[in-house]
């Protein structure tokens, strides 16, 4: 977990510190396979929640739990890559799973 000294400033989100993200399996509602998805645990002063990058077929998605439901793609992607830990792989956002 970042120390304070690590925390950055996003917009809405001073203070905002987040764990390197982990490979996770994700599903969509209209499709049938497992797709994969990077998953962001941050914590703020004022709550806790995730940044979930979905790479699809047509290019990436972002999805916000806790904190972050509800936020827009642009302002998901923006805070996503804002507190990408230093060192965190870099994810090709256009290029399909294979294998």
């Amino acid at each position: 977990m970042p120390t304070p000294a690590e925390a950055k400033v996003v917009p809405g989100l001073e203070g905002a510190s987040a764990s390197p993200p982990e490979r996770v399996p994700a599903r969509t509602r209209e499709g049938r396979v497992t797709l994969s998805a990077w998953r962001m645990a941050i914590t703020t002063a004022t709550g806790t929640g995730a940044i979930v990058l979905v790479e699809t077929s047509v290019g990436a998605v972002f999805r916000g739990e806790g904190i972050f439901l509800g936020w827009a793609q642009e302002t998901l992607a923006a805070a996503y890559h804002a507190l990408l830990p230093r060192g965190a792989p870099e994810v090709a956002l256009n290029h399909p799973q294979l294998g």
